[in-house]
């Protein structure tokens, strides 16, 4: 069955949104650039269910979306998808939701609030070339290291953005320089707050039993990898 997706606005001119939901009355609210991102003019122009929620999901993101949402409202845990909508014009974009869970004074979890990030298809590392690449034509060797050292940090806060978001290369940093911006920190600075971060994070053992068995048999890949093609 085919739900009516009505609205008039086009998803253009956009990058990030907020929505608040309420576990116990499965309520949910939009910002205007959220509304936006599903193709209304305003929020003011649509009441989010999450029946019309999941109507806007990709068909083939649909059922994982449907899933999320039902285990969030039984553990109440902070959640995160990357998956595609379908706006009212039927366009395709590809979204990251990040959320956090929300507490009564007795600390209580009664939902959740977080963002949609709108994930473009252009190359958005050309910012970043372009900043360190000025800074080695006109630098000498020591503002050379600086530029080395800030993108290392960089690139390695961008590895843990595509392993746990499962993102590329492009919209990991696209993620991050949203939060440098909307922060006001630093991307460097932030992104190293991002990998000091990381011992403090508890893997679950099925992740490090995954993990084993990449590590002990990598090398065999990079060695089929490397193999030279037979002679014809």
């Amino acid at each position: 069955m085919t739900t009516e997706l009505p609205g008039t606005a086009d998803a253009a001119s956009f990058d990030v949104g907020q929505f608040w939901y309420s576990f116990d009355d499965d309520h949910w609210e939009w910002s205007d650039e959220v509304a936006r991102m599903h193709g209304y003019t305003s929020a003011a122009d649509v009441t989010p269910t999450t029946t019309l929620m999941l109507a806007h999901k990709h068909p083939d993101d649909k059922v994982r979306v449907e899933e999320l949402i039902a285990r969030i409202r039984t553990t109440r845990e902070p959640f995160s998808s990357s998956h595609r909508l379908i706006t009212c014009s039927g366009a395709t974009l590809p979204v990251l939701v990040v959320a956090d869970v929300e507490t009564d004074d007795a600390g209580e979890p009664i939902g959740t609030t977080g963002y949609y990030i709108a994930l473009s298809d252009h190359e958005a590392l050309a910012e970043a070339a372009d900043v360190v690449h000025d800074e080695l034509r006109r630098t000498v060797h020591e503002q050379v290291e600086e530029a080395l050292a800030r993108r290392l940090a960089i690139e390695q806060a961008k590895g843990v953005l595509k392993l746990i978001y499962r993102l590329d290369d492009q919209q990991a940093f696209e993620l991050l320089k949203w939060r440098s911006q909307a922060t006001n920190v630093k991307l460097r600075d932030l992104a190293e707050a991002i990998c000091e971060t990381l011992p403090t994070i508890e893997l679950p053992s099925a992740a490090r039993t995954q993990f084993d068995h990449v590590l002990l048999t990598a090398h065999l890949l990079a060695t089929q990898n490397s193999a030279p093609c037979p002679e014809g």
